[in-house]
């Protein structure tokens, strides 16, 4: 027997395919845009709605079986996948599992965009600083200040460390890949048409069930953010847990702003988006060190996010093994 068959043996190849997903997550850089599954997934959402109604009643209709039919085709074309996969070996199915599964989820790819904004903002170049912000966030960032600059990437960083980390997590441990999958492609209806303006009424679903697949991971990734402000030097838990139950609900989304308080609120910052919401106090001016801060939170969640996962997956195989 080989050594990775008796790994296999010895570790639930669920457990191996997230240790090994996060492992090439953080090694290996993002799969080329033409063989990603979320590029595809953002085509297809695209060609669906390019000649859809968006008035009140056929937009709402059409949105709610795009909400449903989307997610579904995602998740059944990795249901047949993972069947598939490990239909052939346990190995195959760790090893091209991890690598499916690692394109819903984006460590490196969060930390490599928010630091490059830090070192932008040390460079002092402002031109670039805004280009590397549309990246980041969906607002105008035409006129952003160097202040609006580092709250926004804080935000974003606060944010989608539930959307692209957690969450996907959370399904892949509770649904295997065709849950991973369908929470991604959920959020990336969310991304493209769930907002107001021209998809208001056709993106409306999209929009309700992303908030509702992240209720749980939103709050679970704010639980971990006070956690990590324990471990980490110079962050104040008490005054997280109080400015998050405070600020939590000052967000249109019902989700977002439970991470994005509790980061302000370790950090002793004021995160603002003018005409949306202000959250936390400004017990001191925000600076460019507060994207690391914020980087460094985003990895103590994940650790303990894995731990947690890895206690389920783990606690699952013991019950069912019974």
């Amino acid at each position: 027997m080989s050594g990775i068959d008796a790994y296999a043996l010895l570790v639930h190849p669920d457990t191996a395919v997230l240790i090994l997903a996060v492992l090439l997550d953080l090694c290996v850089r993002e799969v080329p845009e033409k063989l990603h599954p979320t590029v595809w997934m953002g085509k297809s959402i695209s060609r669906l709605t390019q000649h859809m109604p968006l008035g009140r009643t056929g937009g709402s209709a059409c949105g709610i079986a795009i909400a449903l039919v989307i997610p579904a085709f995602w998740a059944t074309l990795a249901w047949l996948a993972e069947r598939g996969l490990q239909a052939i070996h346990p190995v195959a199915w760790i090893l091209a599992g991890a690598m499916l599964f690692k394109t819903t989820f984006a460590i490196g790819m969060l930390h490599r965009v928010a630091d490059r904004t830090y070192r932008l903002l040390l460079r002092g170049d402002l031109a670039g600083l805004r280009e590397n912000m549309r990246s980041l966030v969906s607002r105008d960032v035409q006129d952003m200040s160097e202040q609006q600059a580092i709250a926004a990437t804080v935000e974003s960083v606060a944010e989608n460390t539930t959307d692209s980390i957690i969450g996907p997590w959370l399904a892949f441990a509770l649904f295997g890949l065709p849950g991973a999958f369908a929470y991604r492609a959920i959020n990336t209806l969310d991304s493209m048409i769930g907002y107001h303006g021209r998809f208001e009424y056709l993106g409306k679903a999209s929009a309700r069930l992303d908030d509702l697949v992240n209720l749980v991971p939103a709050r679970l990734t704010a639980a971990f953010s006070l956690l990590a402000c324990l471990l980490l030097p110079g962050q104040n838990a008490a005054a997280a847990w109080r400015v998050m139950r405070r600020d939590h609900d000052r967000t249109a989304s019902p989700n977002s702003g439970w991470t994005m308080s509790a980061m302000a609120g370790g950090l002793g910052i004021m995160l603002d988006k003018k005409g949306h919401y202000s959250l936390g106090d400004a017990t001191r001016p925000i600076e460019p060190e507060d994207i690391r801060r914020a980087i460094r939170t985003m990895y103590v969640v994940s650790a303990l996010g894995i731990l947690v996962l890895l206690l389920f997956l783990y606690g699952a195989e013991v019950m069912f093994s019974h």
